[in-house]
């Protein structure tokens, strides 16, 4: 892992004062235009009607969240309470069938809400993993579940196997895309730990009761199968002290943000803002700014809510699921800046670590970080877009390293002794970064932190709709928003010494040299 030195309590003070200053002078702006924005021709669509008794309209362009807590509220608070109920009540009567519980009502879920011939699908996927596993060919368990994947993101297959939905409901495709892309990667951790562990002889039904979880269905987060198999397999499980008060406190959070999240829209219209690029290009750079920054914890709000909602549920059935994301502004660290790290477990262990080995050679590392791009591109979605996105992380990464190695040696490396940085480079690496055109924070939904194993949540919703509200001149924001459902990629670019607006990549300020075994879970 990246170091993770902890501010002084008055260098975090005087952050916080800097920042709630600056967000409350931005908000102001943003509220006023806003309010200015709400009757405009091109605001109709997605400024809806809200609390009308004090006349404010709520901002409902962000498709996805609008139909979690309206149209399908009642039906997931319907699925999950069912979930843990009957998984209670098996546990108390016969604890050692938890786990075919959990399969045959995630599977009769399934079927109810996308139906028989879609489970058909995802069982031959299922399946045909399962049989490859039974080779034990590490590399052709890896290589089909790609092509599983690929299957699912590039036509005429993604088409023809969509056609095995059955009816049509407005989050059909975003839940298609989701179980498809889940149960795919489930099947490939499954097919690896059995090559890797020969002597333990998982089964079919191993495999399918691993899947088919209902809360980790459609939106991850991922287990790698190790982990959940050992977790689900205990007889008798036992909560550490304190447990059922973290899990009320977490379900309470979920609540409050969910709420703040509805006040917040009906008087900031940030997602819909955007959409009109005549009104965007008249507000003042400081709405500009916060502007961006809204959108950018909004996307962290949103992966918090739905990480937090199902850990919850996890947690209940006596799992210990990756964690929600931590809070972009709280973030000072760039060994820290992820957000799924179930993602990030599954790419560190079965391809990052796999090829890098101690992450400490310049070729490994190279075609480490090559192959962990390739299969990160491939989960998105491939497009122009995403290319470009992994060709910038992927250099940068590797250019970190070469910087660090080139730190090492003559002077530089006299000078990191003298600071009491010992052999770092990082910082000497970033100054580099910062004269050569843009010190970007550069934060999409599958942004990678491989020297600190770390990787964001992965969509394969990504489209290419970018905005630039301003022409020229520092500040400058740049983000992408998707033009389908699914969660946002977001893209902020800072002012630089040389008001470049070309994307780079991003830096971490350190890096420890400690060698590191593959597979070690990065938390």
């Amino acid at each position: 892992m990246g170091l993770k030195t902890a501010l002084p309590a008055a260098e975090l003070g005087l952050y916080f004062l800097v920042l709630s200053g600056s967000l409350a002078y931005a908000g102001r702006g943003l509220l006023e235009a806003s309010q200015d924005g709400a009757h405009r021709k091109a605001f109709r669509e997605s400024v809806r009607p809200g609390w009308e008794y004090i006349g404010r309209k709520m901002d409902v362009a962000d498709f996805e969240w609008v139909m979690w807590f309206t149209s399908f509220r009642n039906v997931i608070i319907f699925a999950l309470s069912g979930h843990v109920l009957f998984a209670k009540l098996c546990t108390m009567v016969a604890p050692q069938l938890r786990s075919w519980l959990y399969a045959v009502y995630g599977v009769l879920a399934v079927v109810g809400t996308m139906g028989p011939w879609y489970l058909l699908l995802l069982l031959g996927h299922c399946v045909g993993l399962y049989v490859a596993s039974l080779l034990g060919q590490p590399w052709l368990c890896l290589g089909l579940g790609l092509a599983s994947l690929a299957s699912f993101k590039m036509d005429p297959l993604i088409s023809w196997q969509s056609g095995f939905v059955t009816g049509t409901f407005d989050l059909q495709e975003v839940l298609f895309h989701g179980g498809c892309g889940f149960t795919v990667l489930r099947c490939t951790s499954f097919a690896l730990e059995s090559c890797a562990h020969p002597d333990r002889r998982y089964s079919l039904a191993d495999l399918l009761k691993y899947n088919f979880y209902l809360p980790f269905f459609f939106f991850g987060p991922i287990m790698t199968f190790d982990r959940f198999h050992a977790q689900v397999s205990e007889v008798e499980p036992v909560r550490p002290e304190g447990e059922l008060w973290r899990i009320r406190a977490q379900a309470g959070l979920s609540v409050v943000a969910i709420m703040a999240v509805d006040i917040f829209f009906h008087f900031f219209y940030i997602l819909t803002i955007p959409s009109d690029l005549k009104f965007a290009n008249r507000l003042p750079d400081s709405a500009l700014a916060g502007l961006a920054y809204f959108n950018l914890v909004y996307d962290w709000v949103k992966a918090a809510v739905l990480f937090g909602v199902v850990n919850t549920v996890a947690r209940l059935d006596h799992l210990d699921p990756p964690q929600p994301p931590k809070c972009i502004t709280a973030l000072y660290v760039f060994g820290e800046t992820h957000f799924d790290r179930g993602i990030n477990d599954w790419l560190c262990k079965y391809v990052y670590d796999h090829l890098g080995g101690e992450h400490s050679a310049v070729i490994p590392e190279l075609g480490a970080s090559v192959a962990t791009f390739a299969v990160t591109t491939l989960w998105l979605g491939p497009c122009d877009i995403v290319y470009l996105w992994s060709f910038l992380n992927c250099f940068g990464l590797n250019f970190e390293l070469w910087v660090q190695k080139l730190a090492e040696h003559g002077p530089l490396a006299q000078v990191e002794v003298r600071q009491g940085r010992y052999g770092s480079g990082m910082d000497w690496a970033g100054g580099v970064a910062g004269q050569g055109g843009t010190a970007a924070f550069w934060k999409c939904p599958a942004t990678p932190d491989l020297h600190s194993r770390t990787f964001s949540p992965p969509t394969s919703w990504l489209s290419g709709q970018w905005l630039v509200p301003r022409g020229s001149g520092p500040p400058f924001f740049l983000w992408i928003r998707p033009n389908t459902p699914g969660p946002g990629c977001v893209c902020q670019f800072l002012s630089t010494l040389q008001d470049s607006v070309s994307p780079c990549f991003t830096l971490r300020e350190s890096w420890t040299e400690t060698p590191r075994d593959p597979g070690i879970s990065p938390e």
